[in-house]
């Protein structure tokens, strides 16, 4: 999943593809592959020197804002397009993806978890928020989250790093769960790679 604009990212992600091919080409004898871009705006502009590969049946682009309504989508995907929220759409969106997580049975991760993942992105998403604020916006209690027990047990709701070394330890392991990789929750959360791997 790419979450900036990269025009070096279809270089880097071909090279890169082909290379661990070419290391392991005994245990495969077809690829795929799938680009996740938040929207269209974050794809390199230049789509002429690898449209041998961009334009073939194995690249998939997907573009989140064009997926239709949340509802209609599956969880996993909502939860990456709430990465992708900007700060006035979030509250919203994660309100309505808490309701909708308690009323389904989701077959991929356990509810807790799932509900975990969106309090902790909101946590981190609106940090400057007081709990009682943050509880109100997501209509849930924070005291009953690990986000927040986990907090309050080692004494880190004041200090901005030790916080944020608290949601990574949340968050790392429950989005690992869904699919992302090391390097894009680094890059979601404006972290570095080796401050994620901590927390593998």
């Amino acid at each position: 999943m790419q979450f900036q604009k990269d025009e070096s990212l279809d270089h880097r992600f071909f090279t890169e593809s082909l290379t661990y091919l070419y290391r392991n080409q005994s245990q495969y004898d077809d690829w795929y592959c799938v680009v996740i871009f938040p929207s269209r705006s974050l794809e390199p502009n230049d789509k002429r020197t690898h449209r041998i590969f961009l334009n073939s049946d194995q690249v998939q682009r997907i573009y989140l804002h064009e997926l239709g309504t949340s509802d209609t989508l599956p969880i996993g995907i909502n939860l990456m397009q709430l990465t992708t929220a900007s700060s006035e759409t979030m509250a919203e969106q994660a309100k309505q993806l808490i309701q909708r997580v308690k009323l389904e049975e989701i077959g991929t991760l356990p509810q807790n978890e799932i509900i975990e993942i969106i309090t902790t992105i909101a946590v981190y998403k609106f940090s400057s928020l007081s709990r009682e604020e943050v509880e109100a916006m997501l209509g849930i209690t924070l005291e009953e989250t690990r986000v927040y027990q986990e907090a309050k047990a080692e004494g880190l709701e004041q200090g901005r790093e030790q916080r944020e070394a608290e949601l990574l330890k949340v968050a790392v392991p429950l989005l690992l769960k869904t699919g992302m990789s090391v390097e894009q929750i680094a890059q979601q959360f404006n972290v570095a790679v080796e401050s994620v791997e901590k927390y593998r």
